[in-house]
């Protein structure tokens, strides 16, 4: 028993020994661990209730988007860019806002909310429609050089044939025939690659519009 109590007694010292010379240590690498669990806790209530608020003042959006009311629209997306930038809500804000403006012959406007949209929306699919439409307003203003540089980065393959598509339409309003021609081709062997195994893209009628406006242009020299 003695010599049970010695050893206990020896590991005792041992492990206050021990503690003497790391427990600093370990004092703070548990605070830290436990700072770092409160920390991701709070972002995350943080992100969800920036998330209601956001969906709060998109669905406000919607409404005014739908009345045609250009003026409230840009104020709640400015509202969305401004306060709930890091959510989804803001980048479709600016992308309705930008619809709403371009309805009220606002183009100026709606090009300001596609440019913010294209740099800044969350999500990658967002952010390559956003240059889609803003290179289309551009098209419209004549912008070709503005128009094409949207369009010059490889946006998702679910967009890359209206992508080649809108470089198509501004060659061809610059009257540069042959590189029209070679987008349109372009958009054709892009929307086949996405269609091969989607039945209901190849009984669209997407490609025919693609066609016609190759075909518009005449055979190749």
């Amino acid at each position: 028993m003695a010599t049970y109590d010695l050893e206990e007694q020896e590991q005792l010292d041992e492990l206050k020994t021990w503690w003497k010379m790391h427990g600093n240590l370990v004092t703070g690498i548990m605070v830290a661990l436990a700072l770092a669990v409160v920390a991701w806790q709070g972002w995350n209530w943080w992100q969800r209730q920036q998330a209601v608020q956001a969906s709060a003042v998109f669905s406000a959006l919607q409404t005014a988007s739908a009345q045609r009311d250009a003026k409230r629209a840009r104020e709640l997306a400015g509202e969305l860019i401004d306060k709930y930038s890091v959510t989804n809500y803001a980048g479709m804000g600016a992308l309705l806002a930008a619809r709403a403006q371009v309805d009220a012959g606002d183009t100026k406007n709606a090009r300001v909310q596609l440019a913010w949209a294209a740099e800044n929306a969350k999500d990658p699919g967002l952010r390559d429609l956003a240059r889609l439409r803003l290179a289309a307003v551009m098209l419209d203003d004549k912008a070709y050089d503005e128009a094409l540089k949207q369009l010059s980065a490889e946006p998702d393959a679910a967009f890359a044939a209206r992508f080649a598509e809108l470089r198509g339409d501004i060659f061809a309003a610059q009257g540069k025939i042959v590189e029209a021609r070679n987008a349109y081709d372009l958009a054709l062997t892009k929307f086949d690659a996405l269609a091969k195994d989607d039945e209901s893209r190849q009984r669209g009628g997407y490609k025919a519009v693609i066609q016609t406006k190759r075909d518009a242009l005449g055979a190749a020299k």
